[in-house]
């Protein structure tokens, strides 16, 4: 087996690049910036000066080319797939999908096309967000996302989670965090019967999506099933058995 350098390269086994907020999160196990969520190595890198203020209320065009920077950087790295640490960045899916010569994946909201794919066509996905009130159709259109298949529920009732990920207070209980997100998916799930299926838009979500799957009893969609599929589809396995 021969291995070549690559200039620029200073370590290898990552093929997933993961794109940072600049952003004070405290970040439990399962969540998509905690490095032990993944059963294979990822490479992270923080882009400076963009805040979730900036990407999720301002809606910043500007931050764009600071995405793009970053994710070439975590190419040259070794990356062979991008992703990031917010469902609202896919406002850039289709700049970084050009820019990169890699897979792009950036939010989990790619995803809610296919799994209505897989419902009847009268029943929705229940999109659950960490802010519901700019979760918009612009964010629709650029993840492929009809409206009238989705219903969607925001954070901001809560206290624990939204101020520790939106507000930024730099604490987290995740117990509490827990039956916020389980109340939540209750009250989505109740506000239209036509729901079939889950999705989790936040990043700092998936802890709790084995806690709403026991509580709604719905298939559960979030940022690392996204993730740990593409991963899959590019380090794939030769099957062993018998028959």
């Amino acid at each position: 087996m021969i291995y070549n350098a690559r200039k620029g390269q200073y370590s290898a086994g990552q093929a997933i690049g993961i794109l940072l907020l600049d952003a004070m999160l405290p970040l439990a196990p399962g969540d998509v910036a905690n490095a032990t969520s993944y059963p294979f190595p990822v490479i992270y890198k923080t882009v400076k000066a963009a805040s979730s203020h900036r990407l999720i209320f301002e809606r910043d065009p500007e931050l764009a080319q600071p995405f793009i920077a970053a994710g070439l950087e975590l190419v040259q790295q070794g990356a062979r797939a991008i992703t990031s640490d917010c469902g609202f960045m896919a406002l850039f899916q289709e700049q970084l999908a050009e820019a990169l010569p890699v897979p792009v994946m950036l939010s989990s909201l790619l995803q809610a096309p296919f799994i209505h794919r897989m419902l009847r066509k009268r029943e929705k996905v229940g999109i659950l967000t960490a802010q519901g009130q700019n979760l918009t159709e612009r964010h629709f259109q650029a993840a492929g996302i009809d409206a009238s298949t989705v219903v969607v529920l925001g954070m901001e009732e809560t206290e624990n989670f939204y101020g520790a990920f939106i507000t930024e207070t730099g604490v987290l209980d995740t117990d509490i965090a827990r039956e916020e997100i389980v109340g939540q998916a209750k009250k989505l799930v109740s506000s239209d019967p036509s729901i079939k299926a889950i999705l989790l838009e936040c990043s700092n979500m998936p802890p709790y999506a084995y806690a709403v799957q026991e509580a709604v009893g719905l298939p559960v969609f979030d940022f690392n099933t996204m993730i740990n599929y593409v991963f899959s589809t590019l380090e794939q396995r030769p099957y062993q058995g018998y028959v």
